[in-house]
Formats: structure tokens, sequence, C-alpha cells
């Protein structure tokens, strides 16, 4: 370990609780439990059947307590990191706030509330998922890939592609085609969202001995990686209309955005130096958020609005 990060969990660690609300918070890392929610809401909407309101917003609030679990996990795990790289040395493990036992301690207890709620109110498949997808994420990947492999995020991007088959499962009880679906299309948009974010912080995860793919095969190689998964999630978010599952309002988003998805990751692709390539990699970066927002919230619109699949509108 470093000697930056023996000081910050030396810091951390003489933390008295002394952690604020906001503190807490952060420690869920709210803009990924956002993305959770947002992708499991789709999920439970998207499956056939229904559910009924109040059990479908106790299954939403299960999952978003385990996805901020997953957070408060990780941020325990990954104090030594998170001190040295800039983008994460303000989190409230390794600036001192919250004390690293605090943060395991909120994180299991917050892993457990959220399984057994989601069981007992909902059902036991549903809580199964959400079972392993807490476990994934904080143990296979924040303890083992993130460290030792550069396909850390294609692996580890199954445990953020789950919520919308939990969601799904809330209301089946199990998972079909639709789930798997909408799983992959997450999966297929972790590995261009999060390598665009290591092109510009490349420095940052080399300080911390993170292996992401631009430090272990260099900038060339993630561009050409980035840009051939973006080949790939293109039309494959237009899956959910091909097999009936969405309508003609989904198909035309997911279509126009996918263009656009493409074109960003292109530049990536093609402008290799100089403050432009770090440009193209923020704006990739930033509109591969907006990019899976859109496709899920268009999901939820036409759920809830009641608009019918595309084979219907096209038969």
């Amino acid at each position: 370990m470093s000697d930056i990060s023996a000081r910050t969990l030396d810091s951390a660690a003489a933390a008295s609780g002394g952690g604020s609300l906001e503190d807490y918070i952060a420690l869920l890392k709210p803009r990924v439990m956002y993305l959770a929610v947002l992708t499991a809401l789709a999920g439970l909407l998207a499956a056939p059947g229904g559910i009924h309101p109040w059990l479908g917003f106790m299954a939403i609030f299960a999952i978003s307590i385990g996805a901020g679990a997953c957070g408060a996990l990780n941020m325990w795990y990954d104090a030594d990191i998170d001190g040295v790289m800039k983008r994460t040395s303000k989190r409230p493990v390794p600036n001192g706030a919250i004390a690293p036992g605090e943060a395991l301690g909120f994180g299991i207890v917050l892993a457990g509330a959220s399984v057994v709620m989601l069981g007992l109110f909902v059902n036991w498949a549903a809580a199964g998922l959400l079972a392993f997808t807490i476990f994934f994420y904080a143990v296979i990947y924040t303890m083992w890939l993130k460290r030792w492999t550069a396909q850390n995020i294609v692996i580890g991007g199954a445990a953020g592609a789950v919520p919308p088959m939990i969601g799904w499962a809330a209301v089946t009880g199990g998972v079909d085609l639709g789930s798997i679906v909408l799983f992959l299309i997450i999966f297929m948009w972790t590995p261009p969202h999060f390598w665009a974010l290591a092109l510009f912080r490349r420095e940052d995860y080399a300080d911390a001995r993170v292996p992401m793919l631009p430090v272990v095969a260099g900038t060339d190689e993630t561009r050409r990686q980035i840009w051939l998964y973006s080949l790939l999630l293109a039309p494959l978010a237009l899956a959910p209309s091909l097999i009936g599952l969405t309508g003609l309002m989904y198909a035309s988003v997911a279509a126009i955005m996918g263009l656009e998805f493409l074109r960003a990751a292109w530049r990536v692709y093609t402008i290799r130096e100089g403050e432009a390539a770090d440009r193209a990699c923020k704006k990739l970066f930033g509109f591969s958020i907006v990019y899976l927002f859109a496709l899920f919230g268009v999901v939820i619109v036409e759920k809830a609005l009641g608009y019918p699949s595309l084979p219907s509108v096209l038969g």
C-alpha cells in the first residue's frame, strides 16, 4: 500500500462517528442509486401482468436500499485507492468524515434489510437476485475484479445490469427474454461509458494502480473497444421494440439516440491527441448517462401511459 493510501486510512480510522447526514447520503452513491431505481422501475412496469402499487413501491424501495448498500460497501473497501484518486479523494471514508468500520456496518445493515424486505413484502425470487447483485458488486467486482483485471468493468458491469431483472421478477417471480434484453442493454452500455471516463482520468487510475483498460492496454486499444461495444449497443437497444416489449416511441428514441451515441464514440475513436481528445471522451461519458436514462425513461412513460407495442402498431 502506498504512503498516501496509508495516510488516507489512518485519517479515516480516526473518525469517530462525526459524519453528517450529507456524508451518509454520499456513502450511498446517490447517482448510482438513481440509475438502479430507474432501470428497476422500467423492468417492473414492462413485466407482463401487474403488481399492487404498494408492493411495487416496496420493491423499488428495497432495490434502492440495496443499491445504496453496494455504494457503502464499495467505499469501505476502496478507501485506499479513493484517497489517491483526485476524482474520489473527497468521499466520506478517505476524507475521514466516516470511519471505515462505520461504512462497513452501514452497508451490511442496508444489504440485509433490503433483501429481507424484498423477500417478505414481494417475493424471494426478486430478493435472491438482489442478494446476488449486492454480493457480486461488493465482493466479486470491488474486492477482486477491479484490482486484478482490465476486464473489471466488462464482467463487473453485470451487477449494474441486474436491477431491471429484479423489477421484472418482483412482478412475475422469475426472468424471461424481456428482462434479459433489458439486462443486456445495460451490460453492453457499461464498458464504453466507463472507459470514456477512464481515458480522461487515466493518470488517476494509474496512480491508484487500478488496472483499467487504458492503463493496461493503452489508449488506442481502449478507443477501439469503445467503438466496438458502441456498434453492438446501438442495434441491441432496438431489441425491446422488436420483441414486442416496447412501442414506437421507444423505437424512435433508441434509433435517434443510438446514432448520436455512435457519433460520439466515433469521435473518441478518431480524435486521439490533445484537449480535443479529452473533450470527446468527456462528451461521450456525459451523453452515455443521458442515453441510458432516456431509454429506460421512455420504457416507463410508455408503460405508464399504456402505449401499444411496436408489433401491435405495425400489425
